[in-house]
């Protein structure tokens, strides 16, 4: 099935591919997309987190909902999707939400790369504090926004116009945090509204970007 990626990349780092480790934190509208992106490139070995459910809500933005998954816990219809695309990737999906008790028990298992794609804020913090045991990207925020091509990844002292990248630079400064790590962020000024709003795309571009920063940083290397 992967005759046409090997074709772009060779077969050696075809193979290197295969022999890292991901985490993809969250399986909404941002890590369903990052999740399937890295199924469909070849990466073999997947540990994926969320405590959540699928919901209705979900429908307009999360490539993982639909009408029959309602319900169902979001890392086993999202492993079973993954089963579906190749048989032989190997999913470890832990249905739970990261919290301080449990974060030091999730890195017994060694990570290269970890995909933060949740929208909790604390979470986010620790794995920043913890980018020295892998290589992070850390998804900032898609909600209110609607130009996918001012998404891209950068860092996230050069981050602009996004609402959660700066209350983390707040707090990296104010923890003194010093971690090298990639964000994925919008330039674009969000919409002011009184809820959050997010349409089908613009989650699907961070997922992606999410993606192609682990795929491009292991076959370029």
């Amino acid at each position: 099935m992967f005759e046409r990626l090997i074709s772009l990349i060779g077969k050696d780092k075809f193979k290197n591919l295969q022999n890292v480790n991901v985490l993809v934190v969250g399986l909404g509208g941002v890590g369903g997309y990052a999740f399937e992106a890295l199924v469909r490139s070849g990466i073999t070995n997947i540990s994926i987190i969320d405590g959540d459910k699928v919901e209705e809500s979900n429908l307009n933005r999360q490539i993982i909902s639909s009408k029959k998954n309602i319900g169902l816990p979001k890392v086993e219809v999202a492993k079973n999707r993954a089963l579906e695309i190749n048989p032989n990737v190997n999913i470890d999906a832990r249905e739970f939400f990261i919290t301080e008790d449990n974060f030091l028990e999730i890195l017994d298992k060694k990570y290269d790369y970890v995909i933060d794609a949740c929208d909790d804020l604390k979470v986010k913090l620790l794995l920043i504090k913890n980018a020295n045991k892998y290589k992070l990207v850390s998804s900032m925020g898609t909600a209110n926004k609607f130009d996918p091509s001012l998404f891209q990844i950068t860092t996230i002292d050069k981050t602009s116009n996004d609402p959660i990248a700066r209350i983390l630079r707040h707090k990296i400064k104010e923890q003194k945090i010093r971690r090298k790590f990639k964000v994925v962020s919008s330039s674009e000024t969000p919409v002011q509204k009184d809820k959050l709003g997010t349409n089908s795309f613009i989650p699907g571009i961070a997922g992606l970007l999410c993606a192609s920063y682990v795929f491009n940083d292991i076959t370029k290397k």
